[in-house]
């Protein structure tokens, strides 16, 4: 703020001018009290003070008291605050609320819709029946585990007509393959009465990817229509270089997930798979569909390849060899590595090596492993092979022995009864008897040897690995299929890098 006598008549003698440092600097407090003191008249008393600054001084409390004072002059003769009042409509009646909201776009639920409503005069005359549509039009999904005829009832068929249609696509292929939540297309027709179901028109669905059903009513008869859908069954390949992991590689270039898991289980029945350099190549074919309607589809792993910079390099393709699927190599030698499966889901009670027979009295070498296990408990084979012996075998009881590949064999001892016979093929985890305590056996329990060329192996160190051998016919056409995949092209963005050349099938 400024003071009066801060007010100077310009250079011009004309208009007042304000001097800039009056308005930023105020003189301080010292240098008003002697300009005031001058000519023995009284200090002048200031009404704008600075209320940041001499906080408890006369001079703050005066400047305190004027603000208080014009805060209140303010309210007081301010205006007052009235409502101001304006006409408001009145309430619609029914009819008018009708009205407006058929003008109004109004939510489905409360019925809105657009146009002038017109009331109904003396010349209008009420329907003795109510009109239907002559066709209804619905889009149902099929459940099989409700069954197939009582998910078209439920869509509003009739009975005689979802019995009908059930028995139709039922004879071209099992209901049980309707994929649970297929949607079909169904059309039901005018019905002769209110009181009956709507007769089925139309009801069409994709059966598989490869084929479409359509039931049509002709001439008053329901009547199936297969409708074919043309499928390319051209397999897909990608390659690339494995780098830092060899899943991250594949799955970059586009292969699906369970596709890279079944190419490193393929990739370990031969190899170590942690032993794969970041300079090798992956190779993967997996099956691909594609129908003419533009769905497409993966299966499965077809073949697992691995350009290898130090080293043999892998070109694996599964054959199913007498109704059992293994993976081969090039040259039609099959493995398959793993552990032995636990026989009984006991606990081990007894490990292999030294110990002090319980009813002998002595130490002596005890060449397996006990499995704590309740009487009639099932017995599992721990790897498939072909039944040597099954029988009595002394202190050992009863006793099973299976011979895997030739070289690793396993023995079951102390069985209550047996389920198989010598000369008899297992599977892994085959029942090939139950626990008891046949022999010398102090209670209900499994001894479980492996032997290893015709030697005692400690059973929990064991791997074994089973070898197969293609030949004959079986290796010709293994060869040929083989040929046939290896001619698949890289599909186009499977890989940032540029494809190697394709390496010939090994002899």
């Amino acid at each position: 703020m400024y003071q009066f006598h801060d007010i100077g008549v310009g250079p011009s003698g004309g208009a007042a001018a304000l001097k800039l440092d009056t308005l930023l600097v105020r003189p301080a407090p010292e240098a008003r009290a002697q300009r005031g003191s001058k000519g023995g008249r009284l200090a002048r008393i200031e009404l704008v003070t600075d209320l940041g600054r001499n906080i408890g001084s006369p001079e703050w409390f005066a400047g305190l008291g004027v603000c208080v004072a014009l805060c209140g002059a303010a309210l007081l003769l301010a205006p007052p605050i009235e409502p101001i009042v304006t006409a408001s409509p009145g309430a619609l009646s029914d009819a008018q609320w009708e009205e407006t909201r058929a003008l109004s776009i109004a939510p489905l639920a409360y019925g809105g819709d657009t146009g002038r409503r017109l009331a109904a005069t003396d010349a209008v005359q009420e329907l003795t029946d109510t009109p239907e549509r002559p066709s209804v039009d619905l889009l149902a999904a099929l459940a099989p585990a409700d069954g197939f005829a009582r998910a078209l009832r439920r869509a509003g068929a009739s009975d005689v007509d979802a019995d009908q249609a059930a028995a139709l696509v039922g004879a071209i292929m099992p209901l049980s393959q309707v994929g649970q939540g297929t949607t079909a297309n169904i059309t039901l027709g005018r019905r002769p009465n209110k009181t009956t179901s709507r007769p089925l028109d139309l009801l069409a669905f994709r059966a598989r990817f490869d084929l479409k059903v359509e039931v049509k009513r002709i001439d008053g008869a329901l009547v199936l229509n297969r409708i074919p859908i043309a499928v390319d069954n051209t397999p897909v390949r990608f390659q690339g270089r494995v780098g830092t992991s060899l899943y991250r590689a594949a799955r970059a270039a586009g292969t699906p997930a369970r596709a890279v898991e079944s190419y490193l289980r393929a990739l370990a029945t031969q190899i170590d798979v942690g032993a794969v350099r970041p300079t090798d190549r992956f190779d993967i074919i997996i099956e691909h569909r594609r129908a003419a309607t533009g769905e497409t589809e993966t299966g499965e792993l077809l073949y697992a390849g691995l350009q290898r910079g130090s080293g043999s390099s892998l070109q694996l393709m599964q054959w199913n060899q007498s109704g059992r699927a293994q993976w081969f190599e090039a040259s039609g030698v099959g493995r398959s590595s793993g552990m032995f499966q636990r026989p009984v889901p006991g606990t081990v009670s007894s490990n292999y090596g030294m110990r002090r027979h319980p009813i002998l009295g002595y130490s002596r070498m005890h060449k397996g492993m006990d499995f704590r296990a309740g009487y009639g408990t099932p017995i599992l084979a721990a790897a498939s092979g072909r039944i040597v012996r099954a029988g009595w075998a002394g202190g050992y009881g009863q006793q099973v022995r299976i011979n895997h590949n030739g070289a690793y064999a396993t023995s079951y001892s102390h069985m209550s009864r047996m389920t198989v016979r010598p000369g008899q093929s297992v599977r892994q985890g085959q029942v090939i008897g139950y626990v008891g305590s046949t022999g010398l056996s102090t209670g209900p329990h499994l001894h479980y040897e492996v032997y290893y060329n015709g030697g005692s192996i400690n059973p929990a160190s064991a791997r074994f690995v089973q070898q197969a051998q293609l030949a004959g016919a079986d290796l010709v056409g293994f060869r040929n299929k083989l040929r046939g995949l290896i001619k698949v092209p890289v599909t186009i963005g499977a890989t940032a890098e540029a494809v190697v050349a394709k390496p010939a099938i090994g002899g």
